[in-house]
């Protein structure tokens, strides 16, 4: 199966969000904020781990920190990790807030993690919220649950959230000269710190001119993207072919990158915002299409 690469997406503290280091909006503060705000809050879902054809924690009491150009990380109380599956690794390093961490490797199934989970040890008093809990490396583990459905990229951002709009607004694509859609049914895409996005039906769309390429991407909010070139103009659409059902009103839809091909609203040519690029993540340990797909409870 074809790797696919992870999309970065907008929360709380990654990308474009209030905590981010490349945050678009700013707090209305009449001192200076510290540049580094870390914030933890419970998670309040039941959230588990597998690992070696195990379950190694299983816990209603999950506390998510969320830090600067981070994803939100996961900590489980030590209590609710199965016992003796956690090892010292011999190996420390030093949090710029939270001080010295302790490395451990992972035990279950016959498999192994080296460093596949951690503790902040010397936690300052303002950090209470982290004492006694374990956060578990997203990449070195088998998989992440909510319930009985399968959470994949990272752990659900709280404050990540996309609405979806029909609009008649008249949209018009073209390259060069040629009109690649003209559409008066598009669905505008408002996801957190990004500039929407329209996605046009695909018959408004002149199709033979789109070329499909190899490049996938996944987004934990939206599924697997698909891209295409336009003539000369490399992945200047995409589209989302089994679109999570949370954002179903736009599977099978197009998008079209602005700043490849001219897409105009009512007249008037659209330009990325500053900020809107999207930060790339890379792999999520080599992640699969069929891994990524399916949206079904676990056995």
């Amino acid at each position: 199966m074809k790797e696919i690469f992870e999309e970065a997406d907008v929360g709380l503290s990654w990308q474009q969000g209030p905590l981010s280091p490349g945050a678009v909006g700013r707090f209305l503060a009449a001192e200076a904020l510290p540049k580094r705000l870390l914030y933890a809050e419970p998670l309040r879902r039941r959230m588990r781990v597998r690992f070696g054809g195990e379950w190694i924690a299983d816990s209603e009491n999950v506390v998510l920190l969320f830090e600067p150009g981070h994803y939100p990380m996961a900590y489980f109380p030590a209590s609710d990790i199965a016992a003796n599956i956690l090892q010292d690794a011999g190996h420390t390093t030093q949090h710029p807030d939270f001080g010295r961490t302790s490395w451990y490797a992972v035990e279950a199934g016959g498999q192994r993690a080296a460093r596949g989970a951690w503790r902040h040890v010397e936690l300052p008093a303002h950090a209470s919220e982290l004492r006694e809990r374990v956060a578990f490396a997203w990449p070195a583990m088998d998989a992440f649950y909510e319930e009985d459905e399968r959470i994949v990229g990272h752990a659900a951002d709280n404050y990540h959230r996309i609405d979806i709009r029909q609009t008649s607004r008249h949209l018009v694509v073209r390259n060069g000269v040629r009109v690649i859609a003209d559409t008066k049914r598009a669905m505008a895409l408002y996801e957190s710190g990004f500039a929407p996005r329209w996605y046009v039906p695909r018959a408004d769309v002149d199709e033979p001119a789109l070329k499909p390429v190899e490049r996938k991407t996944f987004c934990p909010y939206k599924g697997v993207c698909s891209y295409y070139d336009i003539g000369e103009a490399p992945l200047a659409a995409w589209s989302y072919p089994e679109a999570y059902p949370e954002v179903g009103r736009i599977a099978n839809f197009l998008s079209f990158e602005p700043e490849i091909v001219t897409v105009e609203i009512d007249g008037k040519r659209l330009r990325l915002e500053p900020g809107q690029s999207v930060i790339p993540h890379g792999p999520d340990r080599e992640l699969t299409i069929a891994e990524v797909l399916p949206r079904r409870p676990s056995a």
